[in-house]
């Protein structure tokens, strides 16, 4: 039994239309919107297949990515070329062990402003540095931890439809940076379940420390205060290491986020709504009183 043969070329100029194709929202200039998205597709153009790459991009924005599905260690696409059969692309990345994710929730459960990031839903700026204080990464940072395929005739890679799919997938990080996590291998419920646990179990420890310090301290006799008033206003040895900086965090309102809705509302708005713009306001208040402007 004869196979079918194969659908000729469209002008390799003119890819086929896609119906319903995943149109780039980024029409002209950069893709990619956030510091991350940004990093990612800093990785693809240092491959150094700028014609490629320039290919990509349009595909990208006329909408030829069809399909993109990111899954643990794997994103699957379809792409409209100049076939009457969409191209498959699959780029694989590194999973994160069992053990590199537990080294990663750790430092992250360590650090108050970054934890706090991701339990409100957004990306720390400083996730990064995270990562790489226990030896990990969680962007790709070579060429080597990505491998990517395309069922099109290009021998080179990444041809551009696999260019197409990076850049769909840098917009798709900007929606939802928690996909970068889901790709290493851990979704975002996962994931934040973790956290959370980590937390309330640090608080545990924290309040135990806590208890065992306030009995160690009421066994001890006390000082009178009347030998202490030219060392009162001093920090002493033990805060001399002590530095805070004096610069505003990068959300404010993360313990307002954490924390969720408030059971009190005013003039028809949520009490947490209302004293965002204050935490807001207090911060930059507070950062110009420390650097005395």
């Amino acid at each position: 039994m004869s196979s079918w043969p194969d659908y000729p070329e469209y002008p390799a100029s003119k890819p086929l239309p896609a119906e319903g194709g995943i149109v780039a929202r980024s029409r002209r200039g950069d893709i990619g919107e956030t510091w991350w998205s940004r990093r990612f597709i800093e990785l693809l153009e240092s491959f150094g297949v700028g014609s490629r790459l320039k290919r990509g991009r349009n595909y990208a924005r006329k909408g030829q990515v069809i399909e993109l599905e990111v899954e643990p260690g794997v994103v699957l696409a379809k792409v409209q070329g100049s076939r009457y059969t969409p191209y498959r692309v699959r780029i694989r990345g590194k999973v994160l062990s069992k053990a590199q994710w537990r080294r990663a929730e750790r430092a992250m459960a360590s650090q108050a402003l970054p934890l706090a990031q991701l339990l409100s839903g957004e990306m720390p700026r400083d996730i990064e540095a995270v990562f790489s204080s226990c030896k990990l990464t969680l962007l790709p940072s070579s060429k080597a931890e990505l491998k990517a395929s395309c069922t099109c005739p290009d021998s080179e890679n990444p041809c551009k439809h696999v260019a197409a799919v990076y850049y769909i997938l840098a917009e798709r990080f900007d929606e939802d940076p928690f996909l970068i996590f889901a790709w290493r291998g851990l979704d975002k419920e996962e994931l934040l379940e973790r956290l959370r646990a980590r937390r309330g179990a640090g608080g545990r420890r924290r309040a135990g420390d806590a208890s065992a310090t306030q009995a160690a301290t009421q066994a001890e006799p006390g000082v009178p205060l009347s030998a202490q008033l030219e060392s009162f206003w001093s920090a002493g040895p033990d805060l001399a290491k002590v530095q805070v900086s004096p610069f505003a965090g990068a959300a404010p309102d993360a313990v307002l986020r954490q924390l969720g809705p408030a059971p009190v509302d005013a003039g028809g708005r949520n009490l947490v709504e209302l004293l965002t713009p204050a935490y807001a306001v207090l911060a930059r208040a507070a950062e110009r009183r420390a650097l005395d402007e």
